[in-house]
């Protein structure tokens, strides 16, 4: 017999919607990915996700509940969508009861960044915190806030959007209209416009694909000065974002994840000695710094044990 009961978790992303059974931490099932860009609107893609829970619950009996992270903003107490980055057709879309009514199961509905620092909290690298503020370093850079042992979702069930925050008031212009935005900064397509850049003002010719944040990585390794360089500037500019959370939240730990996170000590070190001169005793002393504990499979896993919470397993 199972410890934990089984859940679905959906992680749905701006190219594709990942549909697995999971049990505790692990996925045991995966449905074969959802094409997002395939489908014209929302109803499309939300038959197609019922259908692929279909078939996941023909090979898998006592499924109590699926939950289901999106990249937007979402009304969580009613599962409401309000509107999907980089997905059309979607606004104020009841997911959460179009897919209860359809499959006859509890569902709960998040923005994925929540999902992926819940799996983070309850299962993963920040468990048994109660205060934790988790980042997510992809294409954009997404967060989540455990504040007294409670996820923190705002008036609007906005918070911990952690991306827009500034790091320059006189910065970059963001989509909002924000100045110095931390994903225009340090998303993997600015992390690679920048270090094209850098390698041009050297008088190196490199292409765009040359210098994503696993190349730069890859290059930093093998003693690149230029692309070490890149990575203390992403540290340091990660680093005056999340001081401020710091200063904001007086968090006991920070959970780092995302593909840019993968560069490990070349992100975690720099980020680490620009964040802690920054901080006093009490917000510094004894302030846990780690690596997430899920990779891509962060969102489907918080999704499901967000979604067996919510239904009271």
């Amino acid at each position: 017999m199972n410890e934990f009961p089984l859940a679905i978790g959906i992680d749905f992303g701006g190219t594709s919607v990942k549909t697995g059974v999971v049990c505790g931490s692990e996925i045991i099932d995966l449905a074969p990915p959802i094409a997002t860009q395939d489908f014209g609107g929302a109803d499309e893609i939300i038959a197609a996700i019922i259908r692929s829970v279909g078939d996941l619950r023909k090979r898998h009996g006592g499924i109590r509940a699926v939950g289901i992270g999106v990249p937007g903003f979402v009304d969580f107490e009613r599962g409401v969508v309000f509107d999907l980055t980089n997905v059309r057709g979607w606004a104020n879309i009841p997911l959460r009861d179009m897919l209860s009514q359809a499959l006859c199961l509890p569902v709960s509905a998040d923005n994925d960044a929540n999902c992926m620092a819940f799996a983070e909290w309850k299962l993963g690298a920040g468990k048994g915190y109660k205060h934790l503020v988790c980042a997510a370093l992809g294409t954009g850079v997404g967060g989540g806030i455990i504040a007294n042992g409670q996820m923190v979702r705002g008036a609007k069930f906005g918070a911990g959007e952690i991306g827009q925050t500034s790091i320059d008031f006189q910065g970059r212009a963001g989509h909002y209209g924000n100045l110095g935005a931390l994903e225009d900064y340090i998303g993997n397509r600015e992390i690679a416009r920048d270090a094209q850049a850098a390698y041009q003002t050297a008088g190196i010719t490199r292409d765009i694909e040359d210098c994503s944040p696993a190349a730069l990585a890859e290059a930093a390794k093998n003693g690149d000065a230029i692309a070490r360089a890149r990575w203390d500037e992403i540290g340091r500019m990660l680093a005056t974002a999340m001081m401020n959370a710091c200063w904001l939240l007086n968090p006991e730990a920070l959970v780092i994840g995302g593909g840019v996170a993968r560069a490990g000590d070349l992100l975690f070190t720099p980020f680490r000695e620009h964040l802690l001169r920054q901080l006093s005793g009490p917000f510094r002393d004894g302030l846990a710094i780690l690596p997430a504990a899920f990779g891509h499979e962060a969102g489907t896993v918080g999704a499901a044990a967000l979604a067996l919470e919510e239904a009271g397993f």
